[in-house]
């Protein structure tokens, strides 16, 4: 009876023992040399004495040598992050492919928007010189890079703008006549621009509606490419000595022993897994919570958050500003003459704007998918990776890894029918109690994507600002933080016009009026305050929704066309 004991004792304290020794180590070799470990002689030919070895040590007799555990513990790790690579694949595509044909249809969008705003802004202000077709191209260019995700400030690139339109407006709108003014005084007009403020707020009104209005979209993308970061820190996760060690024992140390067929039981598998990952399983409650900020942000995406009508928008406050600086025509002449002297023309000299070319040559068609459907068609396959991070390592086991139910299987000592240990939970915590692996804490890496998780989905909630160093610094004109617009109301509501005009008023827009009617020298002074007065009167929202039909008329009759 004590000698049945014994045995036991054996046989539990010294599992490998049952195990019996491999009689040659061919088949190790074979795959130690296909699988590109290391080179064939590396491996023994028969079985030896593993006592140099750490991991994968035996009573028995062994094919493996210390050299070879070095290189079974890199494979290992590799393997598993191939494997991580692998099925995070399709979630990769599906971030990676979207970001770029967002980018794609934003581009797109606004060289046609560019080109359509350039042929309605020529049409309406036909004395215009070519000079304003390429301030508008570089606006836009600008109002693109700020979409996708610009550090450049929208006020520079809006009020530099504006500085190089005062004189084109000034010289063939407000004061026209001879073809041109010289080079010195259109660059005298140009640097007044700020100070003699000829356009009144609509210059801010305007810097300030494309960051409301298209501040929802870059955050948008911005949270997308975070997206991708996230992953592929993941993907290129560096395991801890202990999870090497484990995988090493899971996946290769069956072959010293010639199991080289051996799978890991399934429970054996989660162990060791959850154990390696349970620093990446922690992002799992953020992601859930970014995958649902991005469905709901992507929902307020519609109306003035539209990128569609947000830069179809731009051309309103621009003709605003025009018609003002045209009803103020007498008393900027007055101060221009005042700092700059009266105009020195010469017959064949232009404003001295660089033309960076025509529109002429923008594309005419739309894009085949629109902003609105491809983010629509984007949240609908997202919305299957919501818990991709909470399975990731059952995943890895259950597609990949792990024995079949049923069949014998390698518990990291022995072949055997079932894993009898106790298989933990996912997560930091639950790794205390676990068998197979020894995990010390949170990963700081892995600590770091948690809070810029928390961060983008508090920035796609409407929560909180850009956070310097990790997307952007966005600023109001006066300084204070300009937090997301939650959607939720909209001109219907009685919330008013998005935009403000002088002295807090909301901003009035009228249809452009022919310019040479507005711009007959002619006119009187009361003539001029009379229409300023009508302009006035008008109702900013229903004029403002009267000009952008008109806009979109203007538009379908040139695609038509």
């Amino acid at each position: 009876m004590e000698k049945q004991e014994l045995i036991c004792c054996l046989v539990l304290v010294f599992p490998a023992v049952c195990l019996q020794s491999p009689t040659d180590c061919s088949e190790v070799q074979k795959l130690f040399h296909l699988n590109e470990i290391g080179p064939i002689k590396t491996v023994p030919e028969t079985p030896r004495t593993g006592s140099d070895l750490q991991v994968c040590d035996s009573l028995s007799l062994t094919c493996c040598t210390k050299n070879m555990e070095v290189r079974y513990q890199t494979a290992a790790q590799k393997n598993v992050q191939n494997l991580l690579q692998m099925t995070s694949s399709s979630l990769k595509t599906l971030i990676s492919g979207n970001v770029a044909e967002f980018q794609e249809i934003l581009k797109n969008l606004t060289r046609q928007t560019e080109y359509y705003i350039n042929s309605l802004f020529n049409s309406t202000y036909q004395n215009i010189p070519p000079e304003a077709n390429g301030l508008l191209r570089e606006l836009f260019t600008d109002i693109g890079l700020f979409m996708l995700g610009s550090e450049l400030g929208v006020e520079v690139s809006v009020y530099r703008f504006f500085d190089g339109l005062f004189p084109l407006v000034y010289n063939h709108l407000i004061n026209p006549g001879l073809t041109g003014i010289s080079s010195v005084n259109a660059e005298c007009i140009r640097s007044y621009r700020r100070p003699l403020n000829p356009f009144g707020s609509f210059p801010k009104q305007l810097a300030d509606e494309v960051r409301r209005s298209l501040l929802p979209t870059r955050v948008f993308l911005q949270a997308l490419k975070l997206a991708s970061e996230v992953i592929n820190t993941t993907d290129h996760l560096q395991c801890s000595a202990q999870c090497t060690q484990a995988l090493l024992k899971m996946l290769y140390c069956p072959h010293c022993q010639g199991l080289t067929q051996s799978k890991p039981c399934m429970g054996y598998c989660l162990n060791v897994m959850r154990g390696c990952l349970a620093s990446v399983e922690e992002i799992d409650g953020q992601w859930r919570e970014f995958v649902r900020s991005v469905e709901e942000a992507s929902s307020r995406l519609h109306g003035a958050q539209e990128p569609e009508q947000a830069l179809l928008a731009v051309h309103l406050p621009i003709i605003n500003a025009v018609m003002h600086a045209q009803r103020n025509g007498p008393k900027l002449s007055a101060q221009v003459h005042k700092v700059c002297g009266h105009a020195d023309r010469t017959a064949g000299e232009s404003v001295s704007i660089q033309q960076e070319g025509s529109s002429a040559g923008a594309p005419r068609q739309a894009a085949r998918k629109t902003f609105s459907s491809q983010r629509k068609e984007f949240v609908t396959s997202l919305r299957h990776y919501r818990t991709f991070y909470a399975v990731l390592a059952d995943r890895l086991c259950v597609s990949e890894l792990a024995s079949s139910d049923g069949m014998s299987c390698w518990n990291g000592a022995d072949v055997v029918k079932s894993y009898t240990l106790r298989v933990v939970d996912s997560g930091i915590k639950a790794q205390a109690v676990n068998p197979e692996v020894i995990v010390k804490g949170p990963d700081p890496v892995m600590h770091q994507i948690i809070d810029k998780l928390k961060h983008v989905n508090q920035l796609l909630q409407g929560k909180a600002i850009l956070a310097s160093g990790m997307l952007d610094v966005i600023e109001k004109g006066s300084g204070e933080p300009d937090l997301l617009s939650s959607g939720d109301c909209d001109d219907e509501d009685g919330c008013g016009a998005s935009g403000h005009g002088e002295a807090g008023k909301p901003m009035q827009v009228a249809e452009p009026q022919t310019p040479d009617k507005v711009n007959d020298r002619r006119r009187s002074s009361t003539q001029m305050k009379t229409v300023g007065a009508d302009l006035e009167s008008a109702s900013g929202h229903e004029t403002r929704v009267g000009l952008l039909t008109l806009t979109l008329l203007f538009i379908i009759a040139h695609l038509c066309g």
